[in-house]
């Protein structure tokens, strides 16, 4: 039982290794894969009708051909043993030259090599016509000579007194409908494949192009409708991302609009407070009244900037990091002690005032909590990275996603007296997530929050 288990053991670990090998070699695009699925029918449908035809067609062409030539050559012995003499013997020459096209002399007195007599054929059109000549003659010797370009056969075969030698030209026993059978199928073969790739490649074009714009609009970038084109289905998802996009934006629309009157409703009213609040005495009363409206100036201030979002700031090319090299500067002049390490040159379209809001809500977090903070920023093959770092406290692990939430604050480190309304991690993500990239959170080397972000290059 245990040299069972152990064998289909083996045998299972065997065929997961030639799946996952067979996983790997498969091509890794839709284009590669539906070129195999036309490519592999053809290869083996070729391979089974040539199979079929040389077992088949070909081997009972050749064999027929090699009887025919066996039995004129059986005829011209008979005719020769029947009547002997030298002007009968040149009667047959000519016969045979003339109506079977074989070519044919005698050697007087001459005797077949034993060795070539036992030597195996290796052709396949030797074999045939060795074993038609058995057939036909089985009581004399003979040897069969080719040529490597089987432009003809020499078949010498022992007389009582002589050697009779015949040489068969290779159209006697070759069928050339052969090689035209193949060469066709071979021509047909790269015209179908030739009609394949181009229909493939027409049918990618359409699911390349809506692949870019989901791709353009993940990223917040302003896509233009296209045509749908391709197969009903491509035809049918491109329809769908065309009304997904149209119905996006229009609630981004209808949203901004209604954070407009938001903001001038509550504003209105704010002011008229604050108003009232500067004609009241002197007090503890009022000192505490006015630190309430004013946090909730704040914090109003703080949704409208979260919820309005990137929609109104179109896309351009900017050097990024110049842009990290502001923030950094801005933080600076309010007393932060930040390093930055950064690529000289680092040119992408983004936008440019929300990215910088994001850099400076992140920073302004940092300087809050921290004597040292240090960023470095740097591309990569399809992505920029930019990492900030600083020797605060940090975020225990288990409140890191709670940080992204709206007007989420945490009770000890980040709370509303160092003057943050909970929107500055929200207000990050939603930028970076606009612009189609990544932000994650972790422990720092320097002993505190590591933030890392990654857009699109």
């Amino acid at each position: 039982m245990g040299r069972l288990g152990a064998k289909i053991k083996n045998e299972a670990w065997l065929l997961s290794t030639f799946f996952r090998l067979l996983k790997r070699l498969m091509p890794n695009t839709m284009f590669g894969r539906s070129l195999l699925i036309v490519v592999l029918p053809i290869i083996l449908l070729q391979v089974l009708v040539t199979y079929i035809f040389y077992e088949r067609h070909w081997d009972n062409v050749a064999r027929r051909l090699a009887q025919g030539v066996a039995g004129e050559v059986a005829a011209v012995i008979s005719l020769t043993d029947r009547f002997p003499g030298p002007e009968a013997r040149a009667s047959i020459l000519t016969i045979a030259r003339d109506q079977m096209r074989l070519a044919i002399s005698f050697e007087e007195n001459g005797q077949l090599n034993e060795t070539e007599i036992q030597r195996e054929h290796s052709g396949f059109l030797d074999r045939q016509l060795a074993r038609a000549l058995q057939e036909s003659l089985p009581a004399r010797n003979f040897t069969l000579t080719s040529n490597e370009k089987l432009e003809s056969v020499v078949i010498r075969l022992q007389l009582p007194n002589d050697v009779l030698q015949i040489v068969v030209r290779d159209k006697r026993l070759f069928s050339s409908t052969t090689y035209i059978f193949v060469m066709w199928m071979i021509a047909i073969s790269l015209a179908l494949l030739g009609i394949a790739v181009i229909f493939l490649r027409n049918q990618m074009r359409p699911i390349k192009q809506l692949a870019s714009a989901a791709e353009k609009f993940g990223r917040g970038q302003e896509v233009e409708d296209f045509k749908p084109s391709g197969a009903l289905e491509i035809r049918s998802a491109s329809k769908a991302f065309h009304d997904m996009k149209h119905r996006i934006l229009r609630q981004i629309t209808q949203r901004t609009e209604m954070l407009a009157g938001v903001s001038h409703d509550l504003r209105t009213p704010l002011t008229r407070m604050k108003l009232q609040l500067a004609m009241m005495p002197e007090d503890q009363s009022r000192e505490n009244l006015q630190s309430d409206v004013e946090d909730m100036r704040n914090m109003v201030e703080g949704y409208l900037a979260f919820a309005k979002g990137q929609e109104a700031e179109t896309v351009q090319e900017v050097n990024v990091t110049r842009l990290i090299e502001s923030v950094v500067e801005n933080a600076r002049r309010q007393g932060a002690q930040i390093t930055l390490t950064a690529t000289p040159e680092i040119r992408t379209s983004i936008r440019a005032n929300s990215v910088k809001r994001c850099l400076t809500n992140l920073v302004e977090n940092a300087r809050r909590h921290a004597t040292e903070i240090a960023i470095a920023v740097y591309p990569t093959d399809s992505q920029i990275v930019i990492s900030i770092d600083d020797n605060g406290p940090g975020i225990p692990l288990e409140k890191r996603q709670d940080v992204f939430k709206p007007f989420h604050r945490l009770d000890t480190s980040r709370n509303s007296e160092t003057g943050g309304s909970g929107l500055g991690m929200t207000i990050a993500r939603d930028v970076v997530h606009g612009h189609g990239g990544q932000i994650a959170l972790g422990r720092s080397s320097m002993g505190g929050l590591h933030i890392e972000l990654t857009f699109p290059y």
